[in-house]
């Protein structure tokens, strides 16, 4: 079964150094929660805010051991007039024996906001 885990951070700056260190500690978190191997990923989507576009967040993932060859697409949201600002979000696809409710979703500083329902303490 392929499972998605979902995952969200904002940034304070839209510069490359907080893009990728954002991206990088809600990604590492999102693996360490869900117990995931990059041999069991099928996908990653990445996608940011119209005001997020200094660098590729998927860069980040590359920084992960193991992750080199783990295909991953960066995107645009749509832009919700009144949506959360300087928003990092992402869907890891990854098979799984886990039922969908057992799935770790992590949301990261102002992104909280965007599914407290989610949010496992």
């Amino acid at each position: 079964m392929i499972r998605g885990v979902r995952g969200a951070t904002t940034v304070p700056r839209n510069t490359e150094e907080e893009i990728l260190h954002h991206t990088y500690e809600l990604l590492v978190e999102m693996v360490q929660q869900n117990e995931i191997k990059a041999s069991d990923v099928a996908s990653v989507f990445i996608s940011t805010t119209e005001d997020v576009n200094n660098t590729f967040p998927a860069r980040a993932l590359r920084k992960l051991e193991g992750w080199t060859y783990v295909p991953v697409m960066c995107m645009n949201e749509i832009a919700v007039p009144g949506s959360l600002p300087m928003c990092i979000r992402v869907m890891i696809h990854v098979n799984t024996n886990r039922d969908q409710r057992d799935m770790h979703h992590i949301y990261h500083h102002q992104a909280v906001k965007l599914r407290p329902d989610l949010t496992k303490s």
